[in-house]
Order: structure tokens, then C-alpha cells, then sequence
């Protein structure tokens, strides 16, 4: 087939071939040449990382954003450090202030994790593995003192449960409400030697005697378990014992009814009972007794209900009367 390009030239009205230069036969090969090492190059670039391309410039930005979030992350690490520490701080006060207990460590608390080469799974990048370490290190530390602060607040918690059965548990209360009395408060027999009521002569009185009528609501003074329901027609007469734990018994004597019976749980505040004139008594009353760890101490100490500070120094005053007792 033959190469030749025939133009119709209006002029003469012939085809006549086109003859094409050998200049321009050469600025058309160099311009073809140079289009395929553009090309080539283009394509040589693309393939050895010189020139990025569309899903790599979507990667780098993704990356850079990335990057960008995980270092904010790292910085809320470093709050929540600061955070646990104030924490741990308010958790010292407490053990130390409230609870009685020492704070926690400061060499346990401050301690950091044992294990050679922990991050050894990090691929050591220029650019990332540094920063990747220290705030996997900083969230361990971070792990390891919250599950620290639990183990305390857990000690923290159970020691309170513990205190408040204690708080419910010890005597505090008066065994006869006030205004049951009858008469004036200020009328106790209290603790200490007084003149025994049939024997005229002086003798330890363990515990205050509640003037007050016949039938009168005895209440428990704390939370307990009875352990002693006794019915004489000497003595105490018709008694009942209250084990409160932690050491405390309480006494209630003279009773003419009693409610509970041996290995019944009371709670504060719980009728047990009725004030009587049985056993050794020459009026009816409540003698009322309070025992730690064995011992018979000063009731009053015990008797905190509804008195401001001075109301209780006068009945401190009142009952140390070296006065008649009632049984």
C-alpha cells in the first residue's frame, strides 16, 4: 500500500502529492520520543516513590491525621495520670484522717512494671516507635495504678461497712426514752459507790439506775445478739444481756416483762422489754449495765442521745452523786 498523501489543489484541479521535509519528519519523531520517555518516566517515578501516588496521598493524609489524633490521646493520658494521682492523694487523706489506716506506699504507688524488653513487638520505625512505647508505657502505669486504687478503695469500703455495724453496734442511747422517765434526769443513780438501798452500807454500784413507772418501754441500746434471758427473784430479778460485739455487753435489770429470748438479734432503738420492781429493788426502775471486754464501765459514757455537749457534762455532774442506789 502506498505511503503517499495526495491534497486536491483547487488551482490546477489535480492531486497532487504532499512532500514532507525531512526537518519536519524529524521534529515529529523527537516530539513522539519525547512523549514516551514522559511516559516511561512518569511511570518509572510512580513505581520507585518519587511521585506519590492518588492512594498514597490518600494514605499520607489519612496518616497525618492519625498521627495527629493519637498524639491528642497521648496528652488525655497524661490528664488522666494527673487525675488518678489527685485521687490517690484524696484516698491517703481519707485512710488517714477518717479510717485510721496508713496511706498507701508511696514505693508501691510510684513502682513501674517489671518485664526486659516489653515492647519488643514495636517494628522500630524512624518516626513512630517512640512515641508508640511511651504511651504504651504511660497507659500501663495508668492500668496498674487504677487496679491499685480499687484494691484500696475495696480495703477503704470494707473497713467501712465494718466501722458502721460498729457505729450501730456500741451502746449509745438511753435505755429509757427521756421523757418516759419519771422524774428529772438529774435524779440518776449513777455509777460508782453508793449506799445500797437494804444494807445501808457502801457498796460498787455497776451501773444507773432509770427511775421510772412499771411498764415502761425498755429499748436495746444497739444493735446485738441476746445471750442471757434470766428470771430471778433475787439480785437483778428478771435480767436480760445484750452482746453488741467488738467487746460490748449491756445489762438490763429489774425488768417486769421481757419481749426477747436467747439468741435473738435487736436492733437500736428495739422495745426488749418493760421496767419492773423484781429482784433485789426497793422502786421500781431500770438498772442498766454497760461491760467492755469484761469489764463494767461508767454507763453514761454511753448514754449520747438527744444531750448537746453541756446537757452531758451536767449529767456526767449528776450521776457521780454519792447518793442512794435502787437495788
Amino acid at each position: 500500500m502506498s505511503k503517499n498523501i495526495y491534497v486536491y489543489n483547487e488551482r490546477t484541479l489535480q492531486y497532487e502529492r504532499v512532500v514532507v521535509s525531512k526537518k519536519i519528519k524529524v521534529i515529529k519523531w523527537i516530539s513522539i520520543l519525547s512523549i514516551f520517555m514522559i511516559i516511561g518516566g512518569s511511570i518509572y517515578a510512580i513505581q520507585e516513590g518519587i511521585i506519590a501516588s492518588p492512594k498514597e496521598r490518600f494514605l499520607e493524609k489519612e496518616l497525618a491525621q492519625m498521627s495527629t489524633h493519637f498524639e491528642a490521646i497521648t496528652g488525655e493520658l497524661d490528664y488522666v495520670a494527673t487525675d488518678l494521682e489527685a485521687i490517690q492523694n484524696k484516698d491517703a487523706q481519707v485512710h488517714r484522717l477518717i479510717l485510721g489506716l496508713n496511706p498507701l506506699d508511696s514505693s508501691i504507688w510510684g513502682g513501674g512494671i517489671g518485664g526486659h524488653d516489653r515492647f519488643q513487638f514495636i517494628t522500630p520505625y524512624e518516626n513512630s516507635a517512640d512515641l508508640i512505647e511511651s504511651s504504651l508505657s504511660k497507659l500501663d502505669k495508668i492500668q496498674r495504678k487504677i487496679n491499685l486504687q480499687k484494691r484500696s478503695l475495696d480495703t477503704i469500703y470494707n473497713l467501712a461497712i465494718i466501722r458502721e455495724k460498729k457505729l450501730t453496734s456500741i451502746p449509745s442511747i438511753k435505755p429509757i426514752q427521756e421523757d418516759k422517765l419519771k422524774r428529772s434526769i438529774k435524779y440518776l443513780s449513777g455509777y460508782g459507790f453508793r449506799i445500797h438501798p437494804v444494807h445501808k452500807v457502801k457498796k460498787f454500784h455497776k451501773g444507773i439506775d432509770f427511775t421510772c413507772k412499771v411498764g415502761t418501754p425498755i429499748q436495746a441500746t444497739g444493735n446485738g445478739k441476746v445471750i442471757k434471758v434470766i428470771k430471778k427473784k433475787r439480785g437483778y430479778g428478771h435480767h436480760v444481756v445484750i452482746d453488741h460485739d467488738f467487746g460490748y455487753e449491756t445489762l438490763y435489770a429489774h425488768m417486769s416483762k421481757i419481749d426477747v429470748k436467747v439468741g435473738d438479734d435487736v436492733a437500736k432503738g428495739q422495745k426488749i422489754g418493760e421496767v419492773g420492781n423484781t429482784g433485789t429493788s426497793t422502786a421500781p426502775h431500770l438498772h442498766y449495765e454497760v461491760h467492755v471486754k469484761g469489764k463494767a464501765v461508767n454507763p453514761i459514757d454511753y448514754c449520747l442521745d438527744g444531750l448537746s455537749p453541756a446537757e452531758y457534762q451536767s449529767l456526767v455532774d449528776k450521776t457521780s452523786v454519792h447518793n442512794q442506789s435502787f437495788d
